[in-house]
């Protein structure tokens, strides 16, 4: 798969999006090294809400000292794992990123499969945010095995505010008010406050963008992943499991939530044979492509795509 670099034309920013292995991150570095050597600089930017994390390297698949070395790399693993990374924090990370690359003369490739990231960056914050269908499982979940009580004092001790204007019986604008501070970093009722003021503006207007959807063949992807996986265990992904468990971090953050965390934390306590935590590994991995690609189907309708076997 590759993209040729004439065909970005006069676009001021490159936008591609893609499943987990679709191999969007290789597109990227690609198309980079074709801009540099046809002289137009280009800087990849990261849109991956896992690979944000300073921890878990090989298993976010994170581009690796040899890759970032190719081309300049931005916003890769420079949040600690101890932080609940949000949206609205990745917005002003790119703020930021943006700026000093447009001052350095430098066009923008923004890579990763996190769909709320690239929407929030080409409409702006919407008064009310869609919420990654994973976040909204896991409360649901939650809600299921802890029950209304037990999340709404936790919810007091994230979102005091909040809590206080839900009553504790209050099961769904309870689930609500946590879906929104896990995805975005901000109280609902922030949220909520601004909804009748104009929503903040895109930071990269589409119009001025060439936004690509990596489309892969549904078995070729699959057969990807477990390879990928197989991979991952062989360079190192069960060290960086046991270093994140020796941290003893809350197990809701969201780098606790990483795919094959749990499954590798079962082998590693000896819950479960190895065989069985990478098999479980595999399959969450292939659930969370499923969901990435009805996703981008439904949120990047208008987006260009590109079919790949």
């Amino acid at each position: 798969m590759k993209l040729d670099a004439e065909r970005v034309g006069e676009a001021r920013a490159v936008l591609i999006a893609g499943p987990t292995a679709s191999g969007k991150s290789a597109l990227a570095l690609d198309l980079a090294e074709k801009l540099a050597r046809a002289g137009r600089p280009a800087a990849i930017v990261n849109a991956d809400s896992m690979q944000v994390y300073s921890t878990l390297r090989v298993l976010t698949a994170r581009p690796d000292a040899g890759e970032m070395a190719r081309a300049p790399h931005h916003l890769y693993g420079h949040v600690p794992p101890s932080e609940r990374y949000s949206v609205g924090r990745w917005l002003a990370d790119v703020r930021r990123v943006l700026a000093g690359l447009e001052a350095a003369g430098h066009l923008p490739v923004l890579a990763g499969g996190t769909g709320l990231y690239f929407k929030a960056l080409t409409q702006g914050l919407a008064a009310l945010p869609d919420i990654p269908a994973a976040i909204r499982q896991h409360w649901q979940g939650e809600m299921a095995a802890q029950g209304p009580a037990a999340l709404h004092r936790l919810l007091a001790g994230r979102d005091a505010d909040a809590a206080a204007t839900i009553q504790p019986g209050d099961r769904q604008r309870i689930v609500r008010a946590l879906e929104v501070i896990e995805a975005t970093g901000r109280s609902i009722l922030a949220w909520q406050k601004g909804q009748e003021a104009e929503p903040e503006p895109p930071l990269i207007d589409p119009a001025t963008a060439r936004r690509l959807v990596v489309e892969p063949d549904r078995a070729a992807l699959y057969a990807r992943i477990e390879q990928r996986f197989d991979a991952m265990v062989e360079t190192g992904a069960l060290d960086e499991v046991a270093a994140l468990l020796a941290l003893d971090l809350d197990p809701d953050l969201p780098v606790m939530k990483a795919i094959g965390v749990n499954a590798f934390a079962d082998f590693l306590g000896k819950r479960i044979p190895l065989e069985e935590a990478i098999s479980r590994a595999k399959t969450e991995s292939r659930q969370y492509a499923k969901r990435q690609m009805t996703w981008f189907r439904n949120q990047m309708s208008d987006w260009e795509r590109l079919q790949v076997r």
